[in-house]
């Protein structure tokens, strides 16, 4: 699933193909990607510009005229790519936006998961899923403080809580055990247990690798790529997921990869303490 780095990386690689461009039709091959009304995403489209796309955790807000926002969530393996109408359909292009200059935007996506909804531009918290996300790294709001406060009210373990958005929005499976296992904190310690100095140590890492993976363009370990068809470049920087059974590069122990909520977990048995 594409996490924070890799929709930031799509959404800097996707306003220069279409900002600015005017929506002359849309095609909807697969309607059930529209979460919204579907005649009303095709009906309401067309004489819209593309002014800015802006980005929340891992939500797309693709910023129209007239006050509105199509948002965009790629879930597993969502992605965009500019093309021509005439061009020949792949079976797994599922949406069409075509442009008056006469390119095209395609939504691609081999499990459908990926869904959009047209709303009016501001509404995001109260009309979508990012109203229950926490902040994401790197904002003013995500603090040291924040963070000592938010894990001191969650009783399940730490993997699961940096998994399920509400206290940091963005990360996914790569980056939280990459966090962890910088921090040296077991995933299946008791987030509320994990000492305040060292969750203070945790939001530092989790600001560090972020924002490397955003200068790295995001991880492409199974089908991710950005909006120019693209790798990222960060998984030749992961230090833990993907290497179960290599020797950690700080004791030497070897990785070890267990379930966690059903999330495949990798881990150093004897550098990450469990709280």
């Amino acid at each position: 699933m594409p996490e924070l780095p890799e929709v930031e990386t799509v959404r800097r690689t996707l306003i220069p193909l279409i900002e600015g461009k005017t929506i002359a039709k849309v095609v909807l091959w697969y309607p059930k990607i529209v979460a919204t009304d579907h005649q009303e995403f095709v009906n309401e489209l067309p004489g819209k510009k593309v002014l800015d796309i802006d980005r929340y955790a891992k939500y797309l807000l693709i910023r129209l005229s007239d006050d509105l926002t199509i948002v965009s969530h790629l879930r597993m393996e969502g992605k965009y790519h500019l093309t021509t109408p005439d061009a020949p359909k792949d079976k797994h292009d599922h949406v069409e936006f075509i442009f008056t200059d006469g390119t095209a935007l395609r939504y691609n996506d081999v499990r459908k998961f990926g869904r959009m909804q047209l709303i009016l531009t501001g509404t995001e918290r109260e009309t979508t899923g990012i109203g229950k996300l926490g902040y994401e790294p790197n904002s003013p709001e995500f603090t040291a403080a924040y963070l000592v406060q938010g894990l001191s009210r969650k009783q399940k373990n730490i993997k699961n809580t940096l998994l399920d958005q509400t206290v940091v929005a963005g990360l996914g499976n790569i980056y939280v055990d990459e966090v962890l296992w910088r921090t040296k904190i077991h995933p299946l310690s008791v987030a509320k247990k994990i000492p305040a100095a060292k969750v203070r140590e945790l939001h530092d890492n989790i600001n560090q690798i972020i924002a490397e993976a955003i200068r790295l363009r995001g991880t492409t370990v199974h089908t991710y790529l950005d909006a120019n068809g693209e790798v990222g470049g960060f998984q030749n920087k992961l230090q833990v997921y993907g290497h179960v059974g290599e020797p950690c590069p700080v004791c030497g122990t070897k990785f070890e990869k267990i379930k966690v909520n059903g999330r495949g977990t990798t881990f150093c048995p004897h550098c990450q303490v469990r709280y």
